[in-house]
């Protein structure tokens, strides 16, 4: 009776075993108490367990039919990038702004062990909230060593550059006091987007001028951005560690960023972001022809180096001539 009652609402592929229905188990257990056939919702979901049914949510495994032709081969190159910098001993970062929270009473997603579950608002509107973060990741791949920066602000590309420069400040000149080179990995959109020319001009601009870098970007293909080390790296665990926990102040959230430790390892740092950002802005052709940019023979829109422009003469960056560069 009950596969009678089930075949009519059954979903799915009839030649395997996806197959779901689309009703629930208290309607089912009332159609088969009106055939004369009673049956508690448990009795019900015992049976349909027996015809091979399960409980089930939706898995993302499916990729886009746009994807990029070259996808294989862009994963092949970071690879090797990857190893090449990592021989050579040089810093290899991974960076991406997370999911953006208010700051506030808000519900935090997950299930914490408590006593009583903690009261928080019932809408989530922003103008309840002390403020929105935006945490701008830098994952460290050679320490496993994650730096958050949580920005009050706009993403754009001048606010991610600006925390990459002062992660090299804060960080990056300690743990690779000879590095010439930095290879970046990161996602082709949002603020440190790979057709994004702010983006490409600040990296010129903050640290290869500035600091004397050769800077290498690989950006990961379209819709490929969970393969970025930072997202089950450093990402995936801060998530676990706040999961049903309210992010009721600034101070609170930096506490959870920087309590998030794993088994392999990981540390994380965390600080406040105070700058104010503006969107909308641009670089000219002209400001783009200027930069000391070269466009790597494989997937050159996603695959680049920016070197320092040669200094003047009355000039103090430092002397990057002769210098051996990964291309």
């Amino acid at each position: 009776m009950l596969e009678e009652l089930v075949e009519p609402v059954t979903a799915g592929d009839p030649m395997s075993e996806q197959k779901w229905v689309r009703v629930s188990l208290r309607h089912l257990s009332r159609e088969l108490g009106e055939a004369g056939h009673p049956a508690s919702p448990p009795t019900v979901r015992r049976l349909l367990d027996a015809h091979g049914y399960r409980l089930h949510a939706n898995t993302k495994q499916l990729e886009s039919s746009a994807a990029p032709p070259d996808r294989d081969q862009q994963f092949e190159y970071i690879a090797g990038q990857r190893q090449e910098f990592g021989a050579a001993g040089l810093p290899q970062i991974s960076v991406d702004t997370k999911k953006k929270e208010l700051i506030g009473q808000f519900r935090s997603a997950g299930r914490v062990w408590s006593q009583e579950a903690e009261a928080v608002n019932v809408h989530d509107f922003r103008t309840d909230a002390l403020g929105r973060a935006v945490p701008y990741g830098i994952y460290d791949l050679t320490h496993n060593r994650g730096t958050v920066y949580v920005g009050q602000s706009a993403d754009t590309p001048r606010f991610a550059v600006d925390l990459l420069a002062r992660w090299w400040v804060d960080e990056g000149q300690a743990a690779f006091p000879a590095a010439s080179d930095l290879l970046i990995l990161a996602d082709s959109g949002g603020s440190n987007s790979a057709r994004s020319r702010v983006w490409k001009q600040q990296l010129q601009e903050q640290l290869c001028d500035q600091y004397g870098l050769a800077v290498t970007v690989c950006h990961y293909p379209t819709g490929c951005s969970k393969w970025n080390p930072i997202e089950h790296r450093l990402f995936g665990p801060i998530s676990s560690n706040w999961a049903g926990h309210p992010l009721t102040t600034w101070d609170t959230m930096l506490g959870y960023l920087q309590g998030t430790k794993t088994q392999t390892g990981l540390t994380v740092r965390a600080a406040l972001h105070d700058g104010i950002y503006k969107t909308g802005e641009s670089v000219s052709d002209a400001d783009m022809a200027a930069l000391n940019l070269t466009r790597h023979d494989v997937c050159p829109t996603w695959k680049y180096t920016l070197r320092p422009l040669a200094p003047s003469a009355s000039d103090s960056a430092p002397d990057t001539a002769g210098r051996e560069l990964i291309h």
